[in-house]
């Protein structure tokens, strides 16, 4: 994007940039001829994000045309066999009886609806509480979905007459016989998610539950020919490593189970059918234990013989879930690689080329032929944009459609970092510089470090964007340490077990590289991160104090009491160990013992709602920040979660941010942001 010279863009006005519309994801129709898009906008009261149906042109000559309109919003576009056009929806229907049974208002969720080229948009499946997920098999155009089943209830119907019955006399409770019980913003349960196929004639089967533990119980896949469903299934046991995640090939007509892929060593996800039906393709993952981290790559099940096989030996950083050809064994799928998320092509004969050179895709759409694909292509300094590529060629350009969503030009530009780790390991981040930073007049420094671990700086965010803070004269560096993904297997083995030191060294060295430049004023610099970005900002508070603003959001404070109640504590227990029997790395890796060496100002900001590193560790950092004296404010948002979503709390969240580097950055007065 083209760096902007008049002084004002979106990025100056956090208003213009929080209402800017956001693509999401897209849909093929199966002769290629038709692209669908689902862009967020901003809703009539401009409180909440709506999302609709754009149709683009896939030739990217023509401007997009909205499809939908509703106060509800449209999402998960997908096509069937005869080009109908299929979304989600909690949208009211226009027939009333079309309801009978399911609920009514917000109870209904969202239902699966029907648009045909020429017509009117119908409701074809609903389920009381709505359908979470859904799919469309290939050729046969059967239909199934992903909806919860309250324990007792054999059928949709039964479901409903139990949601009613707990509805009415006010109970919300609910028992739990396992774990886990909740998932980064919600409670689990009681309800199961199941999977449902409606067969021929309009009788639907239920395939079998899901368990309660998915974060993302939505995964559903059918055979070309609808004979066959996949779905992922969470198996509790006794933790910290009892819990797995397996992927079951039921038949569709009965629910027998025909194929199930899971273990004591590997969890499965993302189940794709092969272009012939003969076959499936997930996403494996080795799970993390005390000693080696995660590792991950692409497998094909044959469903004949039940044998599997490796489709990535060798790759080297971990693959996204396949999109596959429906003409031969030809697949393409995306791996974070140094910065970016290219695509790549996987052969039938093995060899896998890389298609893009830069930038980071998603929702990878495949033409009959297999000639071209669609996707969204963004990058650090592009939001999501629809583009074309050929589905072979290297290191190509994509081509780009015009779809909503512009953000117009930036207030910056955008570079390279690299520097090298305490070990030899060579390290790189992406820098923002804002406009006019030089020797002569050198731009303050705000370091953002990513959360995840196991994640990277390759692509746009609307929460931790820049660009805002590029607006206001911040040069931003945005590093990818150690456990970052995109640098292969040894970037997570180089610091496992050491969740705190070498990552931090590796920040802290990027962070030299930046400001020994002469466009960075070295004696004005901030940090901050979220998650376990605001672990790192915790920890590397108590260890320098170089900085003269820390910003930590959703930060881990106290490990031992973290793990306790965090949503996922086998996990952490996995990697951690016991506890009680080994503490080690909850002492060496915890910030809080060392509270009495922070000096620097520093803003919390946590949401309530939020279960995977609970407000908690918030509160209780504030409240030792200032048992010590140290200047600190605390930004606390009742109704959010581990991310800040609601559009307005969007912009208070930068304007606090912004304001309380502004103050102990650059000196100027304390500004409180006007809806604070």
């Amino acid at each position: 994007m083209p760096k902007n010279t008049r002084g004002t863009t979106a990025f100056h006005d956090l208003s213009a940039f929080v209402a800017t519309p956001r693509v999401s994801s897209l849909a093929l129709s199966p002769d290629g001829t038709r692209l669908i898009a689902a862009v967020q906008q901003l809703g009539g009261d401009g409180t909440r994000f709506v999302s609709g149906l754009w149709e683009l042109d896939p030739g990217g000559e023509r401007e997009a045309r909205r499809l939908t309109r509703s106060v509800k919003g449209e999402s998960a576009p997908a096509f069937g066999p005869d080009g109908t056009l299929y979304f989600l929806s909690a949208r009211a229907d226009t027939d009333p009886a079309a309801a009978s049974g399911s609920g009514s208002g917000d109870d209904a969720g969202a239902a699966l609806w029907a648009l045909p080229e020429r017509g009117e948009a119908v409701v074809v499946a609903r389920h009381p509480g709505g359908i979470e997920g859904y799919a469309v098999a290939r050729d046969a155009g059967t239909l199934g979905w992903i909806a919860g089943l309250l324990p007792g209830a054999a059928d949709a119907e039964a479901h409903g007459k139990l949601r009613r019955a707990r509805d009415e006399a006010k109970v919300t409770a609910i028992l739990y016989e396992s774990g886990p019980t909740r998932a980064w913003d919600h409670d689990l349960g009681p309800e199961e998610p199941h999977a449902f196929v409606r067969g021929e004639g309009g009788a639907v089967t239920d395939a079998g539950g899901l368990g309660i533990g998915l974060e993302d119980p939505s995964d559903v896949a059918l055979s070309p020919d609808g004979t066959r469903v996949a779905y992922t299934r969470f198996e509790p046991g006794q933790v910290p490593d009892g819990h797995r995640s397996a992927v079951v090939v039921a038949d569709a007509a009965s629910g027998e189970e025909l194929n199930v892929l899971g273990g004591a060593e590997f969890m499965y996800e993302s189940p794709v059918f092969t272009g012939d039906g003969a076959g499936l393709i997930c996403v494996r993952n080795t799970y993390a234990t005390y000693d080696t981290p995660w590792d991950s790559t692409l497998v094909h099940l044959d469903l004949t013989t039940g044998e599997e096989h490796d489709l990535l030996p060798g790759f080297p950083n971990w693959p996204s879930a396949a999109t596959v050809s429906p003409a031969d064994g030809t697949l393409w799928f995306t791996a974070d690689e140094r910065g970016h998320a290219p695509v790549f092509r996987r052969a039938p004969d093995g060899t896998v080329t890389r298609l893009t050179a830069s930038g980071a895709y998603t929702s990878l759409r495949v033409t009959p032929d297999g000639r071209t694909l669609y996707a969204l292509r963004n990058a650090i300094d592009s939001p999501p944009r629809p583009v074309r590529l050929d589905s072979a060629a290297v290191d190509q350009t994509p081509a780009a459609i015009p779809a909503p969503g512009d953000t117009g030009e930036l207030p910056g530009t955008l570079t390279e970092v690299t520097a090298t780790g305490d070990d030899g390991f060579p390290l790189r981040g992406w820098l923002v510089l804002p406009e006019g930073a030089s020797a002569a007049h050198p731009a303050p420094l705000f370091v953002a470090v990513h959360g995840g671990p196991q994640s990277s700086w390759n692509a746009w965010t609307w929460r931790w964007n820049p660009w805002p803070f590029a607006a206001r004269g911040y040069a931003v560096l945005l590093p990818d340490p150690a456990h970052s993904t995109g640098y292969g297997q040894a970037n997570h083995e180089r610091s496992w077990g050491d969740w705190g030191g070498r990552p931090q060294a590796d920040v802290l060295a990027l962070a030299d590289a930046t400001v020994a430049r002469p466009d960075i004023d070295a004696g004005r610099t901030a940090l901050g991160g979220g998650s376990y970005g605001g672990y790192m900002a915790n920890r590397i508070a108590t260890r320098t104090d170089r900085f003269k603003a820390i910003v930590t959001h959703a930060g881990l404070w106290d490990m031992r009491a973290f793990q306790n109640d965090t949503d996922s504590p086998w996990y952490f227990q996995r990697i951690f160990g016991d506890p009680l029997t080994r503490p080690e790395r909850y002492g060496t890796d915890s910030p809080h013992p060392d509270v009495a060496a922070i000096r620097t100002p520093m803003l919390v900001i946590h949401g309530a709602k939020d279960y995977r590193v609970p407000v908690g560790q918030g509160a209780a950092l504030f409240q030792e920040l200032q048992r010590h004296g140290v200047p600190a404010s605390y930004l606390y948002f009742p109704d959010e979660n581990h991310w800040i979503l609601a559009p307005n709390h969007t912009r208070v969240w930068y304007e606090a941010f912004m304001a309380f580097l502004d103050h102990h950055v650059l000196g100027t007065a304390w500004h409180r942001p006007e809806l604070l």
